[in-house]
């Protein structure tokens, strides 16, 4: 599992490479970080409650995305709002650690790190 995280590192790694934008406008690469944002709010609720152990590792992730990208105004509202949707859709469905919860950590992992690889080997350097 440390190589699906690694890939999640190496989209916030190529996130940093991008050169900073002066102007809060729209990145071709926009919706494949809200989603990601989305699914690292899942995986925060879900891996809490699924007793991983890992305290706050989901939501510094987020925070590492976003420091790299370093969006502004309503760039940065939407990435807040996708991690925050994400949680929040889980935490109404689940109050406890089920069978179907494990299976959408394993999905989001295996998106989220698709979802890395792909920005990775599409903008990076």
């Amino acid at each position: 599992m440390s190589k699906r995280f690694l890939a999640i590192f190496a989209v916030i790694l190529a996130c940093a490479a991008l050169p900073a934008r002066a102007q809060d406008v729209a990145a071709p690469f926009d919706a494949d970080l809200q989603r990601l944002a989305e699914i690292l709010g899942g995986l925060h609720y879900l891996r809490g409650i699924c007793g991983s152990n890992e305290g706050n590792k989901w939501r510094s992730e987020m925070q590492a995305l976003i420091d790299a990208e370093t969006p502004a105004g309503e760039r940065r509202t939407r990435m807040i709002a996708g991690f925050n949707r994400g949680y929040n859709g889980f935490q109404q469905t689940y109050r406890s650690c089920t069978p179907a919860a494990t299976v959408a950590i394993r999905r989001y992992i295996e998106e989220g790190s698709k979802i890395s690889r792909d920005l990775t080997a599409r903008y990076a350097n």
